[in-house]
């Protein structure tokens, strides 16, 4: 009699694990036929997606104020994870032999953009900050040079379909700003 109501318990018990297995594997099939949940919006994705319009390859002219051009290639894609837009550049001519790496990406803390310039020219990295101004991206920074300050203005804007326009502009301390370099692109 021991022997019979211990092997009921324990086809009771048996049974009631299948089952309750049975539940779960229905719910779990359930759940993972449905579609995942949209991820929440990943931060500094919407400012990333500003700076897309610079993806691709580019042709362009540099202008010097003198009348001076440099012709140069640039190509930007997305750094990893679409946290940066890397941009890198070759132009030669007249003013000289110009190679480069801009890394631009979004800064949380400062809710800025920040762009990291490095060239053959100089050692580590410019670095700048930027906004929308309107439609056009305004980066600024200021630097010491031979004893004096120097203040730099990039702005950046589309022109047309596959046109951009960058300019450079500087200043020596105080004195008001000059136009450095205008930049002509067309998209290939």
């Amino acid at each position: 009699m021991f022997m019979e109501n211990h092997k009921q318990v324990f086809s009771v018990m048996f049974a009631l694990v299948m089952l309750a297995t049975a539940i779960t594997m229905a719910a779990w099939q359930e759940k993972s036929a449905e579609k995942p949940a949209v991820a929440a919006a990943k931060p500094g994705a919407a400012e990333m997606e500003r700076l897309k319009f610079y993806l691709g390859e580019w042709v362009y002219t540099e202008t010097y104020p003198n009348g001076a051009k440099n012709t140069g290639v640039y190509t930007s894609k997305l750094g990893p994870g679409g946290n940066s837009l890397i941009n890198s550049f070759h132009s030669q001519g007249l003013v000289g032999d110009f190679e480069g790496l801009l890394v631009m990406t979004w800064d949380m803390k400062e809710k800025m953009y920040k762009e990291y310039v490095f060239g053959n020219d100089f050692p580590g990295a410019l670095v700048e900050t930027g906004q929308f101004e309107g439609d056009a991206l305004v980066y600024r920074t200021e630097m010491a040079a031979q004893g004096a300050t120097v203040k730099l203005r990039n702005v950046t804007r589309l022109t047309s379909p596959g046109t951009l326009v960058s300019e450079q502009f500087m200043a020596m301390k105080d004195a008001p700003e000059k136009l450095f370099v205008r930049v002509e692109a067309q998209k290939r």
